[in-house]
This record gives C-alpha cells, sequence and structure tokens, in this order.
C-alpha cells in the first residue's frame, strides 16, 4: 500500500468518525490539524503526497500525521515490494482494503445508525478480518446466535426493540453459568475493547 492510499484512507475514516458520512477533505483535514495539533501543513503539499508527486513525508510531518490519526508513525511509509513483516504483509493489505470497504459501506448505510456504527466499529477495529471470522464462526454454531443476541441485545420489554443502554456481558447474562467457550471468549473481547477504549 502507497503513502497517498493510506492517507486517503485515514481522511475516510477521519471523515466518518467526525460523523461527516464522507471522507475528510484535504482542506478541512489540513485546518484541523491546525487547530488540533497546533502544526502547520499546507493543502497542496498534501495533494503532492497523496497523488505520488512526493513520494516521502518530512519527520515533522509524518509525526504531525501520526499524531493526528493517532496511528504509529511508521505507518506513514510506502510499504515496500514484497514487504512481509513476520510474513504477514499480505493479510495486513487485505485487512487494510477490508477497513476501507467497511468505511465506504458504513458510509451508504448512513440512513441505518445502528448497522453504519457496526460497520465503523469493525473498520476501527486491529483484527476486523478476524471479527467477521468470528461472526461467520458464531452463525455456523447451531444455537448460538439466538443465544448471543438475547444476551447482547435484549429486547426492552413491551417494545420488541433492542436498547443499547441494556447491553450486559455474558459473564453476568441471568440464568446462566459458565457458557460455552466461544461466549466466554466474546465477553473477554469485549471487555478488553472497553479498557482500550478509556485509555
Amino acid at each position: 500500500m502507497k503513502l497517498g492510499e493510506k492517507i486517503r484512507y485515514l481522511r475516510e475514516v477521519e471523515g466518518s468518525l467526525r460523523g461527516l458520512d464522507r471522507a475528510l477533505s484535504q482542506q478541512e483535514l489540513v485546518r484541523a490539524i491546525a487547530a488540533e495539533t497546533s502544526q502547520k501543513l499546507s493543502q497542496s503539499y498534501l495533494s503532492q503526497i497523496e497523488s505520488g508527486v512526493r513520494p516521502h513525508l518530512t519527520n515533522t510531518t509524518r509525526q504531525t500525521l501520526a499524531t493526528f490519526f493517532k496511528v504509529h508513525p511508521g505507518y506513514l511509509v510506502d510499504d515496500p515490494e514484497g514487504y512481509s513483516p513476520e510474513l504477514q504483509s499480505e493479510l495486513r493489505n487485505v485487512e487494510d482494503k477490508l477497513d476501507l470497504w467497511l468505511v465506504s459501506g458504513a458510509d451508504r448505510f448512513r440512513r441505518d445508525p445502528e448497522l453504519k456504527q457496526a460497520l465503523l466499529t469493525l473498520a476501527r477495529h486491529e483484527h476486523s478480518r478476524d471479527c467477521l471470522l468470528l461472526v461467520e464462526a458464531i452463525m455456523e454454531t447451531p444455537g448460538l446466535m439466538p443465544r448471543l443476541t438475547e444476551v447482547l441485545r435484549p429486547k426492552k420489554q413491551g417494545t420488541g426493540i433492542s436498547h443499547p443502554s441494556e447491553h450486559r456481558s455474558l459473564a453476568g447474562g441471568p440464568g446462566r453459568d459458565q457458557g460455552s467457550e466461544a461466549e466466554r471468549q466474546i465477553s473477554r473481547k469485549r471487555r478488553g475493547e472497553k479498557e482500550g477504549a478509556h485509555k
């Protein structure tokens, strides 16, 4: 993945996270960086980076963008041809494309706030591919999906509507003891994500 593609992808994610239902424009990014980091970056410079006219960022600009987008500075470089950290570069490329596809899908379903939020949550997760494979495993396990739905998205009494404020962890679900291994793994994952969000 090229540096310019990464920045375009980050603008797409940032726009969705800020509720714009579209990518953050280059000009909006420049203004937000100035307002939130007190660093200056020109729109023309950003355009040259994204188009590939300038293949490299200065160290200062890389640090500024990394701080703003909350990514590691080492992410903001071209991935070398055939680069394979721990033989997983191909998988990381798949993950990047999947995240962009999920963000794009969230934009298409902006009239369904719950679905849009679910897709963005998947896109933000470090291992979005594994999350989708987990969903497949849940669907393929007989009887597991209705049980998880009952515990994670309980219906509000008398309405038949799930209420996010009433979500409970699997470990504390009524009438359940230890539950299956899959349920315990999902419970631990949810707790880990919540703890990570508070840091």
